[in-house]
């Protein structure tokens, strides 16, 4: 069950999306984004996300057929917004804005989506993490060319890495408001300065020193090169 926070969010949510201006199909799949957000894509109903988005539920199934059609409209609309974000991002070079892309609104919401989403178990989310970790390929080797991002002897093992810390940060964001006080789905953006400064320290600084890195690199070498028949 969603905390009070996030409820009172999910009805503000919902009364944003309510909007005559809108198509039809754009108020549902949002409407579905809060509402798989805050119940997961089992707890929510076609006809709670029909009535945030101001529908009947027969015209949600005329648009998307199930609500699993629906989370897999959700999934690729989420991924669309991540990869023009991210590409956008790292291909910017010398225009390279971090706190300000932290600022579009459709973050939190998105980031909620997939916290929730990326919890159930099935081949549809394991379809959307091997979408993610393609345009995670695609825009980090964008940030390679840009001179933002550097080169990587494992541009693969690399990005499945990023992904999963990343993707596993969503899953456990409420520790991370236990721990470090910071809500990654709440709308204020010093909350995800506060957790984007540590991780890109990280990334950016780095954790070991260089010794510690060669030696591990040493080890996997010698490993890599001992004959299993040797039984060594």
């Amino acid at each position: 069950m969603g905390s009070p926070t996030g409820r009172a969010s999910g009805a503000l949510n919902r009364r944003r999306f309510v909007d005559p201006d809108r198509t039809a199909v754009a108020r549902i799949r949002d409407a579905a984004i809060a509402e798989f957000a805050e119940h997961g894509v089992a707890g929510a109903t076609l006809k709670s996300v029909a009535a945030a988005a101001g529908v009947s539920a027969q015209l949600v199934v005329h648009h998307f057929g199930s609500k699993e059609g629906l989370a897999t409209a959700c999934d690729e609309y989420v991924l669309a917004l991540f990869r023009e974000h991210n590409t956008s991002l790292l291909s910017s070079g010398g225009a390279f804005a971090p706190v300000q892309s932290l600022e579009a609104p459709w973050l939190g919401p998105a980031m909620g989506y997939l916290s929730a989403r990326l919890a159930d178990d099935s081949p549809a989310v394991a379809q959307l993490v091997d979408e993610a970790l393609q345009d995670a390929l695609s825009y980090l080797d964008a940030g390679v060319q840009s001179g933002l991002v550097k080169p990587s002897e494992f541009p693969r093992e690399r990005a499945v890495v990023g992904l999963l810390w990343n993707l596993g940060a969503l899953v456990l964001h409420r520790h991370a408001k236990r721990l470090m006080g910071v809500d990654l789905m709440a709308p204020d953006t010093r909350q995800r300065l506060t957790w984007s400064l540590a991780a890109t320290e990280m990334l950016t600084e780095g954790l070991f020193h260089q010794e510690a890195y060669e030696k591990l690199k040493s080890g996997s070498e010698s490993m890599g090169s001992e004959d299993p028949a040797d039984g060594t």
